[in-house]
């Protein structure tokens, strides 16, 4: 009796993951900055999730200054006195991350102290997690200072300029 050749025995592809959608339903995810989607076709369901990490507290040290030596008693000296802004022109830090004062490394800032800005005028940008947010003025008038330096870590409510 002559041999046939074995023939395989049929895939189940009904059970099968397609890859295409695991990365549609990915980029979907990241595209919408959930951290979670689920998606169900017939007797197939695909959850996709991912995790998300909250940046590290920036720990700061403070030094105290030593105290200078008692050598002569000291005179009444005008002290200058740290600037004060009124916090209505004061722009500050929505979130958490890292400033840039401009788009990339090689192009020029996005404003400059003296700089006129109307509200809503891009200022900078903060990356958080990856992803740069648009930081724009929060009232028309003139740049008067910049308090933090390109790609300086800054916290929530941070000042970041003022706005006169």
């Amino acid at each position: 009796m002559p041999k046939t050749p074995a023939s395989k025995p049929a895939r189940d592809t009904s059970s099968e993951i397609d890859a295409g959608l695991v990365r549609e339903i990915a980029l979907l995810l990241s595209e919408t900055d959930l951290s979670e989607i689920e998606v169900e076709r017939g007797d197939l369901r695909i959850r996709v999730a991912r995790q998300t990490y909250a940046p590290a507290p920036v720990a700061q040290t403070y030094v105290a200054a030593a105290p200078a030596p008692a050598a002569a008693p000291l005179a009444a000296a005008p002290v200058a006195a740290a600037p004060e802004h009124d916090q209505a022109d004061v722009l500050k830090s929505p979130m958490v991350g890292t400033v840039y004062l401009r788009p990339s490394p090689e192009a020029k800032p996005f404003i400059e102290v003296g700089a006129h800005v109307t509200e809503g005028h891009k200022v900078l940008l903060v990356e958080a997690m990856k992803t740069f947010n648009d930081i724009v003025a929060h009232k028309t008038g003139v740049i008067t200072a910049i308090l933090v330096e390109d790609a300086q870590p800054v916290e929530y409510g941070q000042p970041l300029m003022v706005i006169a």
